[in-house]
């Protein structure tokens, strides 16, 4: 009944003129950001987040995380009518999203794409809904020792689950937990690794960071690539024939179970949610052969998960505060900017706030199913134009937001800096995911530590001595050595490859 009122509070939030002209300006923006080969959530969200400075903050949220959500719908488009992903997530949609487009069936891929995507997102907020408040009242019993160990393990399970490499991965973890020790120490007020810089006096702004980092950098490469397309598939028929719709809703069902725990995982994207998701339906296909050459069930299962995953991932954000994602990293940067602190208090000193955050994404779910059908063609066009038109605009967009945040030029040459490190950063197979996440969280991580200090009479045996805090910890510190000792051995293998060739 709690969450049931607080959903009613929402909706009369939300169903606020200017909050649904919000929901429908960020999901739009979403499906543009998501059909743009190599943009991408994560970035697009960072680029626009200039825009909602002098929004209120429901508003604020409501529109990014349209943005969110609605770059996952729009991914799916370009992935079926011109076999190029919008983002990671959809590149699994390819396989046979694109087969049925050449047969002809591109509407009824897409239509099974917007179906599935629209239950497994209904379904993941309904989670956020029921789950978040006990979830939060839980978490409120946490003191500094618990929080600290909470976002330790995070980190440590993005560091071990994210990159090619842990040692890539500690790099670009204590690359951005050292950004976040630039400027005023929290506790005792000292200036530290300013180098006499007065700009640096109260730390580097997060959004500079995430547009250098991910925009900029995204920027640098696609022009590098110069990727090109096909025209699009004309689009028809937008639902499945009678047989087809058991197996499918049969794989919506197993996709949104996949997307919403999978989602709960720090560090574990939407792009293993729809690897698994499509891995599992063809192995309990009866005939696993059709996978590849135009199985309806390899775009419904996939679809439904990534969508799933994205509602999934701000139960974390909501009611702990921790980012399970790069992208829910940029959403909680926007938190903090608009003066709110994700976590266990949040439900109960900004309810109308939560509450009209999570009414808004029912109402984007169903404003993305309105986009999806009818405009799919629309969409796919987008991604055909050039990207030595598209590119520049975009670059002019982000100076232009990054002035806007100080009116100071060193921002817009710091955020130039940023660019070109994360370009180097994928050029070396460096997360700069990871950077922009501890860099996030390095100023909570240092707060909780030193708060556990302060009031411990035992040291750093506080950490152990606490249950649930020890627990976390030793989870984290296994999970460590197992990813270590796994990198250990699949590089022992690959030098054993090498040598037997």
């Amino acid at each position: 009944m709690e969450s049931l009122q607080g959903l009613l509070v929402g909706f009369q939030e939300a169903l606020t003129v200017w909050n649904i002209i919000y929901c429908i300006i960020g999901v739009s923006m979403g499906m543009f950001v998501g059909v743009l080969p190599g943009l991408g959530p994560v970035a697009g969200t960072a680029l626009l987040i200039p825009i909602t400075f002098g929004m209120e903050p429901v508003s604020a949220i409501i529109m990014l995380a349209g943005i969110y959500y609605g770059s996952m719908y729009g991914g799916t488009i370009t992935s079926v009518l011109i076999n190029t992903p919008g983002e990671s997530a959809s590149v699994i949609t390819c396989i046979d999203g694109h087969q049925l487009a050449k047969q002809g069936r591109g509407g009824t891929a897409l239509g099974v794409a917007a179906i599935g995507s629209f239950v497994g997102g209904i379904v993941a907020v309904l989670g956020l809904t029921f789950l978040g408040p006990p979830l939060a009242r839980f978490a409120l019993k946490f003191g500094p020792p618990e929080y600290f160990a909470l976002m330790l393990l995070g980190l440590l399970l993005i560091v071990g689950l994210m990159g090619k490499s842990i040692t890539r991965g500690l790099i670009a973890a204590l690359f951005g937990l050292l950004l976040a020790l630039i400027g005023m120490d929290p506790i005792s007020g000292e200036i530290r690794f300013t180098f006499g810089q007065m700009n640096l006096i109260e730390g580097i702004d997060f959004v500079i960071v995430a547009m250098g980092l991910f925009g900029i950098s995204e920027i640098l490469l696609n022009a590098e690539n110069k990727m090109k397309m096909d025209k699009p598939a004309k689009v028809q028929g937008m639902l499945p024939r009678r047989d087809e719709w058991k197996p499918t809703m049969k794989s919506v069902g197993r996709g949104t179970g996949i997307g919403m725990l999978i989602g709960l995982i720090p560090g574990a994207g939407a792009t293993i949610s729809s690897l698994i998701s499509y891995s599992i339906e063809k192995k309990m296909a009866k005939d696993p052969s059709r996978f590849g050459k135009g199985a309806i069930e390899g775009v419904a299962g996939p679809e439904t998960a990534n969508n799933a995953h994205s509602g999934a991932a701000l139960i974390p954000l909501f009611t702990l505060g921790i980012p399970s994602s790069p992208t829910i990293a940029v959403l909680l940067g926007a938190f903090m900017m608009h003066g709110l602190a994700p976590g266990p208090a949040l439900f109960q000193n900004n309810p109308n706030f939560v509450w009209g955050i999570i009414a808004s994404m029912f109402i984007g779910n169903f404003i993305l199913l309105i986009f999806n059908l009818p405009l799919a063609g629309f969409w796919a066009r987008i991604a055909l134009v050039p990207y030595k038109l598209l590119f520049p605009l975009i670059l002019i967009l982000t100076m232009v937001g990054t002035y806007s945040i100080n009116n100071s030029l060193w921002d817009v040459g710091l955020m130039l800096l940023f660019g070109v490190v994360g370009y180097i950063m994928k050029k070396l197979d460096i997360p700069a995911a990871v950077t922009v996440l501890t860099f996030v969280l390095g100023g909570q991580i240092e707060s909780s530590f030193l708060q556990s200090l302060a009031s411990s009479t035992d040291g750093f045996l506080i950490f152990f001595m606490r249950p649930i805090s020890g627990t976390l910890i030793a989870i984290g510190l296994l999970l460590l050595v197992f990813s270590t000792l796994n990198g250990f051995k699949k590089k022992k293998n690959l030098i054993e490859g090498d040598f037997e060739v």
